[in-house]
């Protein structure tokens, strides 16, 4: 049985303004059981009813722990994955269930930078084949055209012109990631949803690739749809950040307004997570280390489905609210939604701080008893296990 789709917070923003919606977009898997005779015995909810706003022009930041339906929401709204149920709305238009011409078209307007350019790349093509094979397919250029705007695509992404007659295993990983955005931007598309595109990179090259993202959105007026699991990757590229918990958005706020003011038990967890220069506040100030692991998406929990990690409810004294009921994703201050029963405990800069910090100072390994985190032989009772590390790689 497929969880209440909740309706999106408001928005100011117009239908012109909106350049991709999804409404209650569900993607389940199923799981199956037998060899000759299938039956389906449950689903896999790796998105289950989200319903967000990309507007023209922006960077939509979507950040979670691995699992939580980041890139298969991605892969839904380009129509990579069908979706079980809700809808897609592209400028307008509902590309739910587009197939043949109509999603060649629109396939013209959305591209995807994929999280690894090597398995996304042919290994047997050149990448000036690469380039020119959508250009040509598109109808966009051909011939001695069609050349020049591959030679222009190489020198946009910074790459050497000589990139044209090489093939991918030839380049480093920053650049083949460069060509992969090469060829997202082949087709002139409007929209592009980056799907972890700098994680495997290393940081310096990383912020090549992010100042370079960021340019070519001021030149051609792209949207973004920027995937991530670093926070302070996704501070500096996004306008607005939306936060994933097991299929479901749990916060929605501008960038600067979720760092300093993050409304939701586990978006606070995640930017604890994110280092601080300076080793004398970073040594000093606490960590919220969630505990325990990511229940299954196959078989959520009941009411939030963020109750078994909540720190949040231990310190409210475990309301059952936590375990009954559903939250929706309720607008609290102008621009700012969160999913959770009492996000207004953490409105007040005073009490989320107090809360934080007697939260913090029950989780942090560096304030726990030895025999609190490890216990030999049996091991620690349920409620006391503590799983120390960042809460983005739990």
């Amino acid at each position: 049985m497929s969880a209440a789709v909740s309706t999106p917070p408001p928005s100011t923003s117009t239908a012109a303004d909106v350049l991709l919606r999804t409404e209650g977009l569900q993607v389940h898997f199923p799981i199956t059981q037998g060899l000759i005779i299938e039956r389906r015995v449950g689903a896999v909810r790796a998105v289950d009813g989200v319903s967000l706003e990309v507007r023209r022009g922006e960077t939509l930041g979507l950040v979670g722990e691995s699992g939580c339906g980041k890139s298969t929401f991605a892969r839904a709204v380009i129509r990579l994955v069908d979706a079980t149920a809700g809808r897609i709305l592209f400028d307008g238009s509902d590309i739910t269930s587009l197939h043949g011409d109509g999603l060649r078209r629109i396939r013209r307007r959305m591209q995807m930078i994929f999280q690894d350019p090597y398995a996304s790349l042919n290994p047997r093509m050149t990448i000036g084949s690469m380039l020119a094979e959508p250009v040509r397919l598109h109808r966009i250029a051909s011939g001695a055209e069609a050349e020049k705007r591959v030679k222009h695509l190489v020198e946009l992404v910074g790459l050497p012109r000589n990139a044209i007659n090489r093939y991918p295993h030839e380049f480093s990983g920053g650049q083949r990631q460069r060509a992969g955005i090469a060829r997202a931007l082949a087709v002139q598309p409007e929209f592009i949803a980056a799907d972890e595109a700098v994680s495997a990179l290393d940081v310096s090259i990383q912020a090549q690739i992010v100042n370079l993202l960021s340019d070519l959105q001021r030149e051609f007026n792209l949207t973004y749809l920027f995937i991530a699991h670093d926070l302070s990757v996704v501070r500096h590229i996004s306008d607005r950040i939306a936060v994933m918990y097991l299929g479901e958005v749990v916060e929605l706020s501008l960038s600067k307004e979720l760092y300093d003011r993050p409304l939701h038990p586990y978006s606070i967890a995640l930017v604890s997570a994110v280092p601080i220069p300076d080793p004398k506040v970073e040594s000093r100030r606490k960590r919220m280390i969630l505990r325990g692991d990511v229940p299954s998406p196959a078989n959520p929990p009941s009411g939030c489905r963020f109750h078994t990690r909540c720190w949040l409810r231990r310190e409210l004294g475990d309301p059952e609210r936590c375990t009954t009921e559903t939250p929706e994703l309720r607008e609290l201050v102008p621009g700012h939604a969160a999913r959770c029963h009492y996000a207004e405990e953490l409105l007040g800069r005073d009490r989320r701080e107090k809360l934080v910090e007697v939260a913090a100072s029950h989780s942090d390994p560096r304030d726990a008893d030895e025999e609190t985190v490890t216990a030999p032989d049996a091991g620690p009772a349920e409620d006391q296990t503590v799983v120390p590390g960042d809460p983005l790689h739990p």
